[in-house]
């Protein structure tokens, strides 16, 4: 590879395997990370105008890089653009523009797999899912991966959108789906519960007295201070909480600061992902009745979810070449 190539989100979605990234992400995530590897996002913002950084040089792979996201929110039909810029360690040159938006929701859900796959029994599933998104979407694919589910319930707040969601998880996966009215009546019997959706009015959507004992919790809606996907109740019944980025889920997610504010101790029952990778949480987990993962994201899963998609890309010769050569300075 001379110069840098492009990879589109189409290419992307063509070379992608869920059981490759969540290997990779445990991969990763079993080393000892340094905090100057896996640092916290960054943004900037004036006005209307945000961008967003997320960078991280993974151990033990070959690229490192960052990826950045902006928009500038008075354009009318404004959307965000994600590109993921890879560096190469051998080259110390810049080595591909990835199309980070579909690549965002694979690496999302391939990290909850990761995080589930060490959590939750070995054995098969009842899975509740409150959302139908993309996320969600995402999510059950990625769970189906490493989890035989033997019935899929949905919970949105649109009934059509429920009702599609649990007949394309019938579709694609041969699981039974099963569309709920209300996020109890969806929990009621689940062995994994999966919070993916927001509400409209940042209100709490799940409460701690309405998941049993045994049942694993995933949390992902939830990433920055005004944001609630989960009640203080929740955080409460939870006996281990996993986070992909502890200091970001504890100081800087809506659900963890108002369970503080409610007096739960939860950064005394919260640990990083790296301890549950590396089997340093093997004897509090088994003791656990009730685990959570809770997470933000972060760059270290888009660099190496973007590490395979590159590799793939360049094997299957579907990365394009760019006419471009950056300068390169001496230092």
């Amino acid at each position: 590879m001379e110069g840098p190539v492009f990879v589109s989100a189409e290419v992307v979605r063509q070379v992608f395997n869920w059981r490759e990234a969540i290997g990779a992400l445990q991969r990763t995530y079993a080393h000892d990370l340094p905090p100057a590897a896996v640092p916290s996002r960054s943004i900037a913002q004036d006005g209307d105008v945000w961008l967003r950084l997320l960078p991280a040089a993974p151990p033990g792979g070959r690229y490192f890089g960052a990826k950045l996201m902006g928009a500038a929110m008075s354009v009318p039909q404004r959307g965000v653009e994600y590109v993921i810029v890879l560096f190469d360690r051998r080259t110390s040159r810049i080595a591909a523009f990835v199309d980070a938006n579909l690549l965002t929701g694979y690496r999302t859900a391939a990290t909850s797999a990761a995080a589930l796959d060490r959590l939750a029994p070995a054995q098969p599933a009842r899975l509740a899912v409150i959302g139908s998104g993309l996320e969600a979407t995402m999510h059950v694919r990625a769970f189906a991966s490493i989890r035989s589910l033997s019935e899929v319930t949905v919970f949105s707040p649109t009934p059509e959108r429920r009702q599609t969601f649990a007949q394309k998880v019938e579709a694609d996966l041969a699981v039974r789906g099963i569309v709920a009215s209300s996020v109890q009546e969806a929990v009621a019997d689940a062995d994994i519960i999966l919070c993916a959706a927001r509400s409209r009015g940042e209100e709490p959507l799940l409460f701690g007295d309405w998941v049993k004992p045994g049942t694993t919790i995933v949390s992902i809606g939830s990433t920055v201070p005004s944001q609630r996907e989960i009640d203080h109740s929740v955080a409460a019944v939870a006996d281990l909480i996993v986070c992909d980025m502890r200091e970001e889920v504890l100081e800087q997610t809506g659900d963890m600061i108002a369970a503080r504010q409610a007096g739960i101790d939860v950064e005394g029952k919260s640990f990083s992902l790296t301890e549950l990778m590396s089997g340093a949480l093997d004897r509090k987990l088994a003791e656990t009745s009730i685990p959570m993962f809770k997470s933000v994201g972060g760059g270290l899963q888009d660099i190496v979810i973007a590490e395979i998609a590159l590799e793939r890309a360049l094997a299957a010769g579907l990365a394009t070449a760019l006419p471009m050569n950056f300068e390169n300075k001496s230092f």
